[in-house]
């Protein structure tokens, strides 16, 4: 047993950069991977979770107190990967971090040398008793899964029916049944793929000449409400079919002008064509919910495009008359077929035929959907969908029901898989186990057979959850579920057994439970570590998103003890109300807010129950990643008011850098992993002086390492907290000499420390810090706040370096639909943004206010705060387009320069005109722009001029070109006339 003050290795060192590498990498491994068994939002990467618990788990060499029974046999161990290691406790040391990094790739994650070695390792280090990992919040469960492949007890726990059922069948069943269940699930597979494909047959029939339709190309669609038109508008975004290269196809239309004598209305036929250029596609229809008419051209409000679609309920049926002839609602675009012996995609436009089969579907979906008296709910899901802005858009649009999301095709497929699925014989418990595995199978289906699915021009259908949220998609694409390829139902199918197989080498089962947090059912002192990733405070809403795949669960397995709301036997959906995070919610019943306190209490629970289950000797980590200081302060004092001490601090990269949210903007690239131990009841009381200044030397010192792992911006920012915090959470509580308590969190712009709180000394010092790197530390005061505000701004928006750029085919972002307010976000005039509260963190401390830069260099809206581009200053620098600049500045027969001597006013004229009081005091990253906007210009005899002035003046101007070139993203238009700007200067 390790020694209760023994020093683990990760409280030492860690590997980062090694570790970090892996982990961005295994976001485009796919093939077997774990994380294909079935969708769960912000799943930790396996690499990261299989090198912590092992710095957690094993102890430092180094330390006096480190077993000489645990170094003989790590030496021991390690020369079966690494050949000997060197005598010393530092050479073991360095081996065995060597170790980590190495088994963190996810190609030795099977390799049966490096199971043994990591094993030996844990076995060596508690050798009377195999520690226990518990997870209360266990999610995607890669934390659990690590520890069982370590050769560790698990316990993992999660209060979601869905994320329950996921664990059970990655921790228990794949486990204890192997390739066995693997074999189960193919043949339980096979069988109701047969039988459904049977059943469903004249509702996806072949086409007369033996091609194969393969996806089916639908628009909602409105009605124009201009006079004399009522044309039926289809709703797209894009008429683009396929942009492939040497293959482009893509929808045009014409319009149909009414006939008195025939028609009433104008009609829009389409046809397909090959475009030469996209100047050749027509636009399209729909853009943040204004739609336009293609017949007339007027343009219906959002408002009026809403209620029309909410009469169709959201607008994905073919509305028919008794007869079968369509009358309105969705309509059908184009239908992509595939040839025997070709494997191009081809295209075709829509038959009645096409039509019928829809309304064969529909009439067979009405016998069907009736309530299951056995089982107390319909056939098809009418649980009410929540409405929360921003994330569960699609019920202002009349889609208030689950059932609603998909086509009445779409839910007779998934009726008829349920059912097959419920009939499936057997109830051993590998044929139990398979039950489940395919009800995984399914409902990962079904996240690529939804209305809310989209045809993408690469050629191929994207799932429902491109993102953690519903938003509103105007065309989509119905697929046919019995192709072969890896979206249908044959291809989710595949994956789940690739990934069942690929697990099964994990002979150890562990243990799962649907549980709170908050009253964890572990007795005293029970575990060894206790590792988890907690809710991001209002980043994610799990429970809502997972409803998505609860209500064909529940139908797909009505008995399962897991599928169930643990605290109100009533509730048809996921439990909501003891759900950790901070955000309001509208039920379709009541509304109830969960605000910071909630948050803060629960997560103060979780962390109590935490310590309590854990042993004296044991070790705790939390993964964060949350992008704003709210979370980070809610997460933080939890953990505080806990009685938890924070011991060590990792951040490890863990994001793709080409995701959507973190393109242009301060999102997190890392998740930072703070180790902690229970604090001792007999700790005293810090002097405030003295943490302070221990505070900031932890700061600087970690500041320094963080730049030399590549890790940066916000990344860095908050991967300071952690150290900053290790002295402050030493102690009970901190207190000025004035007997006065600091709190954790406070009023950062109060002055005594016992008001302001010791958060805002951290991103004081951190702040402090990142101007000297960025400005050096002798020129970070000389410079005027605009200058280090966006110094600041720019260095907070980079993320880590990372070689792994590529992008999974499901996450590519070109595809991705926006909502509206996210639209608006994305065109609003700026690309480089930070959340406000982040922004007032940094900017405070170095004596910046904001309030004066205001629509000069910064925009702020809506809680988001951009940075202006160089080129929208224009005429606030010069008064007139730079594009009409003329050669010589100057007023009367004195001959102005462009630039007077810093501190003097600036009186300049340009083109004979007065200048605007902006032009009045020009500050030095104003004269910096000036002279940007001159070599985007390409007045290169003048910039020189201008230059030749400011490098007389001193280094200041050159010193802030030289900065902010270092800060720009690659390829911006602001980093290239920098670099003209820098190459004129050398010259």
């Amino acid at each position: 047993m390790i020694p209760k003050d023994c020093k683990r290795l990760i409280e030492v060192d860690f590997p980062i950069a090694t570790v970090s590498a892996h982990s961005a990498r295994e976001k485009s491994i796919r093939h077997g991977h774990p994380s294909t068994l079935h969708l769960w939002w912000a799943r930790r990467p396996l690499a990261a979770c299989r090198a912590v618990l092992m710095g957690l788990l094993l102890p430092d060499p180094c330390d006096p107190l480190c077993p000489d029974d645990f170094k003989v046999k790590a030496r021991e161990s390690l020369a079966k990967v690494q050949g000997e290691p060197g005598a010393s406790d530092e050479a073991i040391r360095k081996s065995l971090l060597k170790f980590i990094g190495d088994f963190a790739n996810w190609d030795l994650a099977t390799n049966p040398i490096y199971l043994e070695v990591s094993r030996g390792l844990i076995k060596a280090a508690h050798p009377e008793e195999t520690p226990l990992v518990v997870d209360p919040f266990a999610g995607g469960g890669s934390i659990p899964l690590e520890a069982l492949r370590l050769g560790c007890e698990a316990f993992a726990s999660d209060l979601n029916p869905v994320a329950c059922l996921i664990l059970k069948v990655l921790l228990e069943d794949i486990p204890r049944y192997g390739k066995e269940l693997a074999d189960e699930l193919r043949k339980a597979g096979d069988e109701i793929k047969e039988e459904a494909a049977r059943e469903l047959a004249d509702f996806y029939p072949a086409d007369p000449d033996g091609s194969r339709p393969i996806a089916y190309l639908w628009a909602r669609t409105v009605k124009c409400e201009a006079p004399d038109c009522g044309a039926e508008i289809p709703l797209a975004r894009s008429f683009w079919l396929c942009k492939k290269a040497n293959r482009k196809r893509a929808l045009r239309y014409r319009v149909s002008r009414p006939d008195s004598s025939q028609e009433v209305v104008p009609s829009i036929e389409f046809e397909i064509f090959e475009p030469d250029s996209d100047r050749d596609v027509p636009s399209g229809t729909v853009s943040r919910a204004k739609a336009r008419c293609i017949a007339c051209n007027a343009t219906m409000s959002p408002s009026r495009v809403r209620a029309q679609l909410m009469e169709q309920n959201g607008g994905a049926d073919v509305i028919f008359d008794d007869h079968g002839r369509r009358l309105g609602g969705a309509r059908l675009l184009a239908i992509v077929v595939s040839i025997a012996q070709d494997k191009k995609r081809h295209y075709r436009l829509p038959s009645e035929e096409d039509y019928e089969d829809v309304f064969r579907a529909k009439c067979s979906l009405r016998q069907r959907n009736i309530q299951d008296s056995e089982h107390g709910f319909s056939a098809v899901p009418n649980e009410k969908l929540p409405l929360m802005s921003g994330t569960f858009n699609v019920p202002i649009y009349g889609m208030n029901q689950w059932g609603d999301l998909f086509t009445e095709r779409q839910k007779l497929t998934l009726l008829v898989l349920s059912e097959k699925l419920r009939t499936l014989a057997g109830e051993s418990g590998v044929e139990s186990g398979a039950r489940e595995l395919a009800s995984l199978a399914i409902t990962r289906f079904a996240d690529d057979f939804s209305s809310l699915c989209r045809w993408m021009p690469r050629e191929t259908p994207g799932p429902t959850f491109t993102r953690n949220a519903l938003p509103m998609l105007w065309d989509f694409c119905e697929i046919w579920p019995f192709d072969d390829a890896s979206w249908s139902l044959w291809g989710s199918f595949q994956w789940v057994e690739k990934a069942a197989r690929n697990i099964a080498v994990i002979r150890k089962p562990g243990q799962t439970q649907l549980s709170d947090a908050c009253n964890s059912p572990l007795p005293d002192g029970s575990c060894a570590i206790w590792f988890t990733d907690p809710p991001y405070y209002f980043a994610i809403p799990y429970a809502d998103l997972s409803d998505f795949f609860f209500v064909w669960l529940r139908r797909m397995l009505p008995h399962h003890p897991l599928l169930r709301d643990p605290f109100d036997d009533k509730n048809p959906l996921t439990p909501k109300e003891a759900e950790l995070c901070q955000m309001a919610h509208w039920d379709p019943e009541r509304y109830f807010h969960k605000d910071k306190e909630f948050f803060e209490e629960g997560m103060n629970g979780a962390f109590s129950e935490g310590r309590r289950v854990l042993m004296s000797n044991g070790l705790a980590c939390v993964v964060f990643a949350h992008k704003t200081t709210e979370g980070w302060e809610a997460l933080l004092s939890g953990m505080i008011k806990a009685n938890w001490t924070i011991t060590a601090s990792w951040p490890i990269h863990t994001e793709r850098p080409g995701r959507l949210r973190a393109q242009d903007s301060a999102a997190l690239a890392t998740s930072v992993h703070l180790v902690c131990r229970p604090r001792s009841e007999e700790s005293e009381t810090g002097d405030w002086a003295d943490v302070k200044a221990e505070m900031d030397i932890r700061v600087q010192k970690w500041m320094k390492e963080l730049l030399s792992e590549g890790i940066r911006g916000a990344d860095a920012i908050f991967s300071c907290i952690g150290p900053a915090l290790e002295a402050y959470s030493r102690y009970k509580k901190v207190e000025t000499p004035a007997g006065n308590v600091v709190p954790l969190g406070g009023e950062p712009e109060a002055i005594e420390p016992h008001e302001r709180g010791f958060l805002a000394y951290i991103f004081e010092a951190v702040s402090r810090e990142a101007l000297r790197q960025v400005l050096g530390e002798a020129e970070t005061e000389g410079f005027e706040e605009d200058a280090r505000l966006t110094a600041l701004f720019l260095w907070t928006i980079q993320t880590a370096r990372t070689n792994n750029t590529k992008e999974t085919e499901e996450e590519e972002g070109e595809d991705v639909e926006l909502d509206e307010e996210e639209e608006e976000q994305r065109e609003a005039k700026g690309g480089l943004a930070m959340p406000f509260d982040t922004f007032i963190r940094i900017t405070r401390p170095m004596g910046i206010h904001y309030q004066n830069w205001e629509d000069r260099i910064i925009r702020i809206k809506k809680g988001v705060v951009r940075l202006i581009p160089v080129a929208e200053r224009q005429e606030a620098l010069f008064g007139e387009e730079v594009s009409s600049l003329p050669v010589e500045f100057g007023v009367g027969p004195k001959q102005l320069t462009l630039f007077d001597a810093p501190g003097q006013v600036r009186g300049a004229r340009v083109a004979g005109r007065a200048s605007s009081k902006q032009l009045e005091d020009l500050t030095t990253l104003d004269r910096l722009h000036r002279a940007m906007l001159l070599s985007g210009a390409g007045r290169t005899a003048l910039l020189r001029r201008v230059l030749e002035e400011e490098l007389q003046e001193g280094k200041r101007f050159e010193r802030l070109a030289l900065s902010l070139t270092a800060l720009y993203p690659e390829g911006s238009q602001e980093r290239r006339w920098l670099e003209v700007v820098q190459n004129a200067m050398k010259r």
